[in-house]
């Protein structure tokens, strides 16, 4: 199942109406784990792999913090990245992780484990048929946090580092901008 989503082009959700539909279709037909995954994931821009060695500790250890951070060692790159939830968003992963009896922030089911990259992909499939949004895998939360970073900061530099890509054409391709830049680019122009 997982090969599945290389073989599509998983894009960034671009549209703020389409963000908000994915996170009702997550509550709504899905878990407020689910939903929980997808926010940290579109607000941190770990990959799905280090989301789920998240540990409910990691984040009630914070509640008492001015600055809700702490590290991760990212298993693709091995690299050591300060992740930050902001005070906007962590009163609700918080009050998430208050009422979870497991270890893992995002347990499954079955035993005391976190669900797995596939169960998280079906679950971002589920919720994207119901919300309409096509092209969806574990790499949206991802992308759409790097869409929507450049799009606020238009700091290429400081997105490259955050998601510790080699170069920021790498990056700009990874989030789909350059594309999207040349054709607005030249919709207005003419000599």
């Amino acid at each position: 199942m997982e090969k599945k989503e290389h073989l599509i082009d998983v894009q960034p959700i671009r549209s703020l109406e389409q963000l908000e539909d994915m996170k009702w279709a997550l509550k709504r037909h899905c878990s407020e784990r689910d939903y929980i995954l997808f926010l940290i994931g579109i607000n941190t821009g770990l990959r799905v792999s280090d989301l789920l060695k998240l540990k409910t500790e990691d984040i009630l250890k914070l509640k008492n913090k001015q600055r809700k951070e702490w590290f991760v060692k990212e298993g693709k790159t091995a690299k050591k990245r300060k992740v930050n939830i902001n005070n906007n968003l962590y009163p609700e992963v918080l009050a998430y992780a208050e009422t979870l009896e497991s270890e893992w922030l995002f347990p499954s089911r079955k035993g005391d484990k976190a669900i797995s990259k596939i169960q998280a992909y079906r679950q971002l499939q589920k919720a994207g048929d119901f919300a309409e949004i096509e092209s969806i895998g574990t790499h949206t939360m991802r992308k759409t946090f790097g869409y929507w970073y450049y799009k606020k900061s238009n700091d290429i530099i400081k997105l490259q580092s955050i998601l510790n890509h080699s170069t920021p054409q790498i990056t700009l391709r990874y989030i789909g901008i350059t594309q999207e830049e040349i054709d607005n680019s030249l919709d207005d122009f003419y000599l």
